[in-house]
């Protein structure tokens, strides 16, 4: 899974990065510091793989990753080719989904690209740049769908809807926010609009408020509301806090978090948040040799789940031994599981579920 943390110059977005990847991205109080994309790779935090890595005592320990990628930070024009526009567009065509981050506190000493602090504006300056690029591209769209129509009236359904959502860009709307039936959805996902993309609001919060957001903060209230148009989820974090929390050891960390009041990490809930949205879950597998978490769609049958392992995994697929994760903890291992009659054995239409300890057996 890749998301692409995008936003203005400024609003804490090299520094969440920095935080959530340690990867030492350049930050700094001026516009454009941000060129070429960051890439950061970090684990996904899975307290299952180290319960199954405390049984088994493995080698090799890997969790599932996330990569995260800091875009450079747009201004209006992009679509224009302003200022970086044309990199920053061409950076978040190659991401899942994308992570904007919107700064929802007031500090003199950091500057605002347009010299005031206002999040909803940020959002719609950034909107509005990828809806004018999906724009070019709808209309190079239903121009060709248009001369194909001539010898095929098939095509009639399909014009009509891209002219649709042309009509609906030009009022200002993501592509995100409309509805669309099943087959809809599949033309529009070959589009590749900007706008379709699945996003999360990341509302960069200051270090009083990183415990919870205050009711009085002006910001907050105004992105979950434009969020529910867009059907995207706002999490609040604290860039700053989260840099501080990537300085600590684990045990420093919990005890950091516990005097905050926060259950969860801004990467923690990043993460569950980008799993959510892109429908993935997780199946791990365990042994002596190694633990390790894979990351599937939600729905995914064992086949093609055992071709995440290898292909040859998949193409000699004969059948798949399950055994849920709270099972195979409360027996202490397979064996014992087994003996339990709570290890199940599961053919090429069983739906792998998130916690499935798996052992696929293939023959090719």
């Amino acid at each position: 899974m890749k998301l692409g943390i995008i936003g203005l110059p400024n609003v804490g977005k090299s520094t969440l990065f920095n935080a959530i990847t340690g990867a030492g991205a350049v930050c700094a109080n001026y516009p454009f510091c941000t060129i070429d994309p960051n890439v950061g790779v970090v684990a996904v935090p899975d307290r299952r793989l180290d319960v199954l890595a405390e049984m088994y005592n493995p080698q090799l320990y890997t969790p599932a990753t996330i990569e995260f990628v800091d875009i450079a930070g747009l201004v209006r024009g992009a679509s224009k080719g302003e200022g970086l526009g044309n990199k920053f567009l061409s950076h978040i065509r190659d991401v899942d989904a994308i992570v904007h981050v919107l700064r929802c506190f007031d500090n003199g000493d950091i500057v605002h690209v347009d010299g005031s602090i206002d999040p909803i504006r940020d959002l719609e300056t950034i909107n509005m740049e990828l809806i004018f690029s999906d724009m070019e591209v709808l209309e190079r769209r239903v121009d060709k769908t248009a001369k194909l129509m001539k010898g095929d009236k098939t095509l009639a359904a399909e014009l009509a809807l891209y002219q649709r959502i042309l009509a609906e860009l030009g009022e200002g709307k993501t592509a995100r926010a409309l509805e669309f039936t099943e087959d809809e959805a599949a033309l529009v996902s070959q589009l590749e609009l900007l706008t379709y993309k699945p996003i999360i609001y990341v509302a960069n919060v200051s270090d009083e408020e990183a415990g919870g957001v205050s009711p009085d903060n002006p910001y907050y209230g105004k992105i979950c509301e434009a969020a529910k148009a867009e059907h995207a989820e706002v999490i609040p974090v604290c860039a700053g806090i989260e840099a501080e929390i990537s300085e600590l050891s684990p045990e420093e960390k919990v005890e950091f978090l516990a005097e905050l009041g926060i259950e969860e990490s801004g990467l923690d809930r990043l993460i569950k948040a980008g799993y959510s949205l892109l429908g993935l879950i997780s199946y791990l597998t365990a042994g002596p040799k190694e633990v390790r978490a894979w990351t599937i769609r939600r729905g995914t049958k064992a086949p093609q789940a055992a071709g995440k392992i290898h292909s040859d995994f998949e193409r000699g697929f004969i059948r798949a031994e399950i055994v849920a994760f709270d099972d195979l903890v409360a027996c202490g291992n397979m064996n014992a599981a087994k003996e339990k009659g709570l290890v199940r054995s599961e053919g090429k239409e069983y739906v792998i579920a998130d916690g499935d300890v798996v052992l696929f057996r293939f023959n090719v």
